[in-house]
């Protein structure tokens, strides 16, 4: 018995309506899509957010590290023309041969860093900055009267040293808390950054005290480590 097939659509005929079910089908398919696009996007947010803050960190810290090694190239020149690293000492030769009018004193690193400007080896406030809790703000370059003034110098200093010194003697470090031998985590992401006499810069983790280690068992400013040979540093801080 031959089998009647029912009539078939003419190829050109268009396609029938999708029914209820297909409709239904279709836009649940959406939905998922859609939902499962905002977890992906906000798992890659969450996954790069560590590397973004870090970022953040390490620009601050990036620019601090530029800004010593061109601090380092004043500290030389001056060496080189005062037989020593700007230091109590140095005071009466720089007021002597430069007739400069800054204040020079002896308190802060902020007064020290200013023999380097008044002899001309420094140029510029902003090798002295950092952008710290305490220093926000770059300084205004300004080398008149207000000089590093408060604000405009971010660096704690080590006076009394010179190129003869042991060349793995810190000299300029940051972020420092003033008063002490504790550095600030917030800054740089738990990061300090430290000048040293051969001009290396170094960057060393701050513990969970706020001090950096030296060698085991001692900290940075430690006197009965080396470089220091039992001897405290005169360690300045920024105003």
């Amino acid at each position: 018995m031959e089998v009647q097939l029912p009539p078939q659509p003419p190829p050109d005929a268009p396609a029938p309506p999708p029914g209820r079910e297909a409709i239904r089908s279709q836009r649940n398919m959406n939905i998922m899509l859609w939902v499962g696009g905002i977890s992906v996007a906000f798992m890659l947010l969450v996954l790069s957010a560590p590397l973004w803050l870090r970022a953040r960190k390490k620009g601050p810290q990036t620019e601090a590290t530029s800004n010593l090694k061109q601090l380092h190239l004043a500290l030389l020149d001056f060496d080189s023309d005062y037989g020593r690293f700007p230091d109590a000492a140095s005071i009466a030769d720089v007021q002597s041969k430069t007739h400069t009018t800054l204040s020079l004193g002896t308190s802060t690193s902020n007064d020290y860093f200013r023999q380097l400007i008044a002899a001309e080896t420094a140029k510029s406030e902003t090798i002295f900055w950092a952008k710290t809790r305490a220093t926000p703000r770059k300084p205004n370059n300004i080398l008149g009267a207000d000089a590093l003034k408060k604000g405009e110098c971010s660096f704690a200093y080590v006076a009394g040293l010179s190129v003869s010194s042991n060349s793995a003697t810190p000299v300029v470090m940051a972020p420092m808390i003033p008063g002490t031998y504790q550095f600030d985590a917030v800054p740089f992401g738990d990061k300090a950054v430290i000048l040293r006499i051969d001009g290396s810069v170094a960057s060393a983790t701050i513990r969970t005290d706020n001090h950096l280690i030296s060698v085991p068992g001692g900290t940075l400013f430690d006197p009965r480590l080396p470089p220091w040979n039992g001897k405290a540093p005169d360690l300045k801080w920024p105003e």
